[in-house]
């Protein structure tokens, strides 16, 4: 089974970045974020993550660039749009600058009426990004106070959510290698498909997830180790494809 691989396009303050462990102020430039992603278009990507990391920080917004970013290269390559989607007028404005699937954050799931009418609403343009230290969600869940992972995927799952993105926020920008346990213990729990995020850093790691693939374990981002130059997105494609 071929992985699909999404590189990932963080944009704050109008540039590309990446965080370490998804925390504010850690964030190393790297440029103009339409460059980024027509960089990784132009290597053979078939889709990209691209994050508005100001929206999911409450910092502003960068919604004039990502519609850009889309616009330009959407007819090239699918974009998954993420970060600060939580309510209709971030879900219909990501969808209407033309993403081809949007990721709601653990923020979103303090509304989780809302998340259920959304999802009933767009089906697999819509999947849920599952951040998670140990097997506590990182954001205040469905239940109190951070919420339990299975707990929160069983009430998703009776939603209808279609695909999970999980996140170990440990790993995440960190190049320490993913938690293939966690991604085999979400996958084993659901029918949903699940997209791994955080920690990849060699092209071994992705040889690990792409063994996941019978479990629903189809896709995987590629941030950090891209732009630290572990790996080219041809060599990753080559392994994904296999």
């Amino acid at each position: 089974m071929a992985l699909t691989l999404l590189p990932a396009v963080d944009v704050r303050d109008g540039k590309a970045v990446r965080l370490r462990q998804g925390e504010s102020g850690s964030e190393t430039d790297y440029g103009s974020p339409l460059e980024a992603a027509r960089t990784w278009v132009q290597a053979g990507a078939h889709w990209i993550h691209l994050v508005d990391l100001d929206a999911a920080f409450g910092t502003g917004d960068n919604r004039a660039q990502l519609r850009r970013i889309v616009q330009e290269l959407g007819g090239q390559v699918n974009i998954e749009m993420s970060g600060g989607v939580r309510d209709d007028a971030s879900l219909d404005a990501a969808l209407e600058a033309g993403a081809a699937r949007v990721n709601i954050g653990t923020a979103a799931l303090e509304n989780p009426e809302w998340t259920r009418r959304a999802i009933a609403r767009y089906g697999e343009k819509v999947a849920v990004g599952l951040d998670v230290r140990g097997h506590t969600l990182a954001a205040r869940g469905w239940t109190k106070e951070g919420g339990d992972l299975f707990e929160t995927m069983r009430m998703l799952d009776d939603a209808g959510c279609s695909r999970y993105v999980v996140t170990d926020v440990a790993r995440d920008g960190m190049m320490s290698g993913p938690n293939l346990e966690l991604l085999r213990e979400v996958a084993e729990r659901t029918d949903a498909k699940v997209t791994a995020s955080g920690g990849i850093s060699s092209l071994d790691d992705l040889r690990h997830i792409k063994e996941l693939a019978p479990l629903g374990v189809d896709s995987a981002i590629l941030g950090k180790s891209l732009y630290a130059r572990a790996f080219t997105l041809q060599e990753a494609l080559a392994v994904a494809q296999d």
